[in-house]
């Protein structure tokens, strides 16, 4: 799925790590993998946080989508309109409509930018698509002339490759007991990720080294909304997401946060989370500034009452954050504030 071949300035673009980190798929079920020969990879330094461009995120404006787009079937795994396409420059994409393409390519800036594994996303607002037929699910998305508006797209190219048969969890992992599996659940929290199942957990080989394996978070679709049970948890709501950020950080309580947070797995992402977890995040994550989280909002497809609602509530989010880690251990105080209006 992600092994078709690149023009030559591409291949070469894919030298970089953080272009390496972007080349990712959507998950799929599968066993677990025998990781005692492996280089598990988590996490990398991200190197100037403030430096890095939201606008593009971890492919760069190198690996824009270029049109015109060519069909090439219609993906049916998982549950949304999807399609598979090829641009100009012979790579490959994958097309995702609905309220799960904002959080998808927002939240893989977000991750990417504190230094975890993050997919290679960019919002196209419109184009066209040739050759275009027989479309079931996503017939809705594609006009009859192949035209469409508020696509993610995917990239789906390069020496990353998708071990559909493979899979990691959150309590089952080569990072046990470390700040990057403690800080990657953290901000899964932070974006409200309701739906961080273990489904939504994705292993990738690298073909250029057969011991090295990249673990990410590979679906973050279903963020940016109200945390809650199947019936009550919402995906680009900014309005729920606005309303539950003053219960972001329930406490502190003997080095331990508590949280208010709930969704699928809540336990395994809330328990044991330390001062230090959240100290060392907060050295990628606290310098992410306001502007590059307006500027990676807009590019992912945000409306200006969105950008205004999420960049305030995510900035609130970080600073409840920051006021627990200044927390000495052993005390009990809340670091809730004020709701972000």
């Amino acid at each position: 799925m992600l092994n078709s071949s690149l023009p030559a300035p591409a291949i070469a673009a894919f030298l970089s790590v953080t272009t390496i980190l972007g080349c990712l798929a959507n998950t799929e079920k599968g066993a677990q993998k025998d990781a005692s020969s492996e280089k598990p990879i988590l996490w990398t330094d991200p190197g100037d946080v403030a430096s890095l461009d939201f606008r593009y995120g971890v492919g760069g404006s190198v690996h824009l989508p270029r049109p015109p787009f060519r069909f090439l079937d219609e993906d049916l795994s998982g549950s949304r309109d999807k399609i598979n396409v090829i641009d100009s420059d012979g790579v490959h994409w994958n097309l995702k409509w609905g309220h799960e393409a904002l959080p998808s390519t927002f939240c893989t800036r977000l991750a990417w930018a504190c230094g975890f594994v993050a997919e290679a996303e960019y919002f196209v607002p419109q184009g066209r698509i040739e050759g275009v037929h027989r479309l079931s699910r996503a017939r809705s998305r594609v006009a009859r002339d192949g035209s469409f508006v508020d696509a993610r797209f995917q990239l789906r190219s390069g020496p990353m490759k998708y071990l559909k048969d493979h899979r990691w969890t959150w309590t089952d992992n080569p990072f046990l007991g470390t700040h990057e599996l403690q800080g990657l659940k953290l901000l899964a929290m932070l974006v409200s990720d309701a739906d961080a199942k273990n489904t939504n957990l994705g292993i990738f080989s690298d073909e250029r080294d057969p011991q090295r394996y990249f673990y990410a978070i590979s679906d973050w679709g279903r963020s940016l909304g109200k945390w809650g049970n199947v019936a009550t948890r919402t995906m680009r709501d900014c309005k729920g997401f606005s309303d539950q950020t003053s219960k972001f950080v329930a406490g502190v309580e003997n080095g331990r946060l508590l949280w208010n947070f709930n969704g699928v797995h809540r336990s395994d992402l809330t328990d044991g989370i330390s001062l230090s977890d959240v100290q060392w995040l907060l050295q990628y994550l606290g310098k992410v500034s306001d502007q590059q989280i307006r500027i990676g909002l807009d590019a992912s497809g945000a409306t200006p009452e969105e950008t205004n609602c999420y960049g305030a509530a995510l900035r609130e989010r970080i600073n409840q954050l920051q006021k627990a880690a200044e927390q000495e251990p052993g005390t009990a105080e809340s670091v809730t504030s004020k709701a972000t209006p």
